[in-house]
């Protein structure tokens, strides 16, 4: 039969992967088809399931679909094979087989009356309610089996005994008697309160292919809650296991059916227009566009149904609507939650929970089961917002995703790479560039170690920031291009945008972004990363900025080092756990010569510490490292690394190194012999040191005791290190050198006078 059958109850059988779904069709009928719910709907099922045969999965379509997955339909297909073979068993049903005496039929009518209901119907609609009534007229044929007195009648109630227990006993080998049994304690025929225990479904929209299971969890510890643009979030323990549940609720799981309704028509209508491929070169236009269409069509079939709602709620619908056409779903949900640091979706889909990163509370699974249908529709649509392949002879694809109010690096693999279908990877970017401040406030970085790198920064130097995957590479090097003073003009090189570029724009900075082929990526015109760090040679003095060096470009990274780009800072991102990590990946993984390696003036390092019970991990600045210029083969047994910082377990931050306090820093002394002020006067660059590492510490207290956290994102820092520059050029020109007393004076006046009118504002 079609699926779209409007008689109740008509369905179809579809098969995805190793899926058989059972499909049923309950659009026009007046109740809410659940089996813990409506013994109707129960006694319907197992009369499908004798026709439709083997079944993993069954699915209600309503307004919302109702949906069981293999655990639950078991119980439900072997009553069918039950119910089948008792059918079948024509003897059971029969009259004769009750009766051992013809000439006394006083017992027989009730007997065949009873167990012809329990079998036809019970056995179907309420199955522990038969299991329950069955044990009932054991027991009361029992005590009269005891109290007969007539031979006849002891024989006639042996034998329907000997029937009833047969039922009881085929029914007792079925899973959900099995289940049932340790709670049938005060169980009232007719009660569905154990089925509600017993069968949980997955409950959506049937405009939607993302599955969630939205109940709690059973014993279930609530660790946290919170709320992201009128999702619920609920952290759980779960029993049992160690990693906690992400539990989420979205606004489209909780519609009245009236916007169901309306929603579902809207989406009909929407999904006439596909977007083309070339609507997506401009993803943030064509959400606007498609926003004021589906707010225009919502408004208008809540006019023709005669329904009201409010501004806020067709806002709502309008949202719920862009999402689940040309958006992505409840992925644009998670990535918009602020703590959420990382996201993985893992093949096959529809078997699989998606699993996250929280900033909090670590590895999480998460409620929401992804579908091979949305899959495929996120990688289509990721095909041609990226304009990269995603096939056969690609099955990688590597780029990145701007949501309203969320931006991620986004990673996909498929077949022949991942056999069993398509896998993701998103990575969570912050809404804000990240800045010093932000890491002195989450203990990954301490006031000295920002006074150092802001140092080097203004020093023009070289560096590499290191670490292993998830370390905090890219949001390190995103906080170091705040510290670059607004008027230099800044070119980053990335093959998929993870540096702020668009955030630091809109703050007032020179900033180009070129975007460059992915190493992996095959038949691409996009130009390779070796040739754009080339062409930035070309394009006049600027600081050079390569989101991560990966393969070849590293020598071209390392030519624009030595031929002028010296003239500002140069920083990019590397894998390696260690500043020896770094050479030899540079040098005998990338091949770039030794001596070149020279050019890179510091390392610093990022990497996940670890508690003692690997339940926690925290993200910190390891490492600060000079690169010394002599030594010729092994800067380890040459004595070419010098640590400035390293970090210290105990005290949990970066502690200085004796060549730092003793001023043995070669780099240091090269770009103070630079300045005028400073030549051969380590005091004074010490002093200017530790005068930022206080400017960056008093701007962290200061948002810390007036509440307000703003005082350390990008627009105040960038505000407070030009006026930092400004305070210190005015006085440099007044009294002749860098009094850093007077700097911090004028300077914590100002700050004092900016949260002031703050307040007033």
């Amino acid at each position: 039969m079609a699926l779209f059958d409007k008689k109740p109850f008509s369905y179809d059988i579809v098969r995805e992967g190793e899926e058989i779904i059972l499909q049923v069709n309950c659009e026009t009928y007046t109740r809410v088809p659940s089996l813990e719910g409506d013994p109707i709907t129960m006694s319907k099922t197992i009369d499908i399931l004798n026709e439709a045969g083997t079944v993993t999965k069954v699915v209600y379509f309503q307004r919302r679909n109702i949906e069981y997955d293999y655990s639950q339909t078991v119980f439900l297909k072997e009553l069918a094979d039950l119910y089948k073979k008792l059918v079948r068993q024509r003897d059971i049903l029969s009259y004769n087989a009750f009766v051992y005496d013809k000439s006394c039929t006083k017992c027989i009518t009730k007997w065949y009356s009873e167990i012809k209901n329990i079998i036809s119907n019970m056995l179907r609609s309420d199955p522990i309610g038969a299991y329950v009534e069955l044990k009932r007229i054991l027991r009361e044929e029992h005590i009269k089996a005891q109290k007969a007195t007539d031979d006849r009648c002891k024989h006639c109630e042996q034998k329907y005994i000997s029937l009833v227990t047969h039922l009881t006993d085929m029914l007792d080998k079925t899973q959900i008697i099995t289940t049932a049994k340790p709670h049938l304690a005060g169980y009232k025929v007719g009660s569905r309160d154990l089925y509600r225990m017993i069968f949980k479904p997955l409950i959506k929209p049937d405009f939607l292919f993302t599955k969630l299971m939205s109940k709690f969890p059973e014993e279930g510890e609530e660790l946290d809650s919170y709320e992201v643009n009128n999702t619920e979030v609920t952290i759980f323990n779960v029993p049992d296991t160690i990693q906690y549940l992400y539990h989420i609720n979205p606004p489209e799981f909780r519609l009245s059916e009236d916007k169901y309704e309306i929603l579902d028509s809207a989406r009909k209508i929407m999904t006439e227009h596909k977007p083309k491929e070339s609507e997506f070169v401009d993803p943030e236009r064509m959400r606007a566009v498609f926003y004021n269409i589906g707010h225009d069509l919502i408004e208008e079939l809540t006019q023709f149904k005669k329904i009201k709602l409010s501004d806020k709620e067709i806002d709502e619908l309008t949202n719920i609507l862009v999402r689940y056409t040309v958006g992505f779903g409840l992925i644009e949900v998670l990535l918009q939650d602020e703590k959420i640091q990382d996201i993985t979706i893992n093949s096959p889909m529809g078997e699989i929970p998606i699993f996250i990163v929280h900033a909090d509370f670590g590895d999480c699974r998460t409620n929401i089961i992804p579908t091979t249908t949305e899959a495929d529709s996120w990688a289509s649509k990721l095909r041609m917002i990226s304009g990269r392949p995603l096939d056969e002879a690609n099955p990688i694809l590597d780029t990145e995703l701007i949501l309203p109010g969320a931006r991620s690096r986004v990673a996909v693999i498929s077949s022949p790479l991942d056999p069993t279908g398509l896998a993701y990877a998103f990575r969570r970017h912050r809404d804000k560039p990240w800045t010093l401040p932000l890491f002195i406030h989450n203990k990954m970085l301490n006031p000295l170690g920002a006074g150092i790198i802001s140092f080097l920064v203004d020093g023009s130097r070289t560096m590499l920031v290191a670490g292993t995957r998830s370390a905090g590479k890219t949001s390190l090097l995103g906080a170091i291009l705040t510290e670059i003073m607004r008027k230099y003009r800044i070119i980053t090189i990335e093959d998929t945008l993870e540096l702020p570029g668009e955030g630091l724009r809109k703050l007032g900075y020179n900033i180009q972004q070129m975007k460059v082929a992915a190493a992996m990526t095959k038949a691409t015109s996009e130009v390779s990363a070796e040739e754009g760090i080339r062409t930035t040679l070309r394009l006049g003095d600027s600081c050079l900025i390569v989101g991560e060096v990966r393969s070849t470009e590293a020598k071209s990274l390392y030519e624009a080092m030595r031929v002028g780009a010296l003239a500002n800072v140069v920083a990019g991102t590397i894998h390696g756990d260690s500043p020896y990590g770094v050479f030899d990946r540079v040098v005998n993984d990338l091949g770039v010569p030794r001596t070149s390696f020279k050019a890179t003036d510091f390392v610093v390092v990022a990497n996940p510490i670890k508690s003692a019970d690997g339940m926690h991990k925290w993200r910190r600045v390891t490492q600060i490292t000079e690169i010394r210029k002599q030594w010729d083969k092994d800067p380890l047994l040459e004595n070419g690394f010098s640590d400035l910082m390293k970090y210290d377990s105990k005290t949990d931050e970066l502690v200085p190194s004796q060549d730092l306090i003793n001023g043995e820093s070669e780099i240091l002394k090269s770009i103070a012999g630079s300045i005028k002020e400073w030549a051969g006067n380590w005091d004074a660059v010490w002093d200017n040191i530790q005068l930022r590492a206080k400017i960056k510490e008093t701007l962290v207290d200061f948002a810390v005791k007036h509440k307000d956290l703003s005082l350390i994102e990008a627009q105040f820092v960038i505000q407070s290190n030009d006026e930092y520059h400004r305070i210190s050029d005015k006085i440099k020109d007044e009294v002749g050198s860098l009094d850093s007393k007077r700097i911090f004076f004028e300077w914590n006046e100002w700050l004092k006078r900016s949260i002031k009118k703050r307040k007033v504002q």
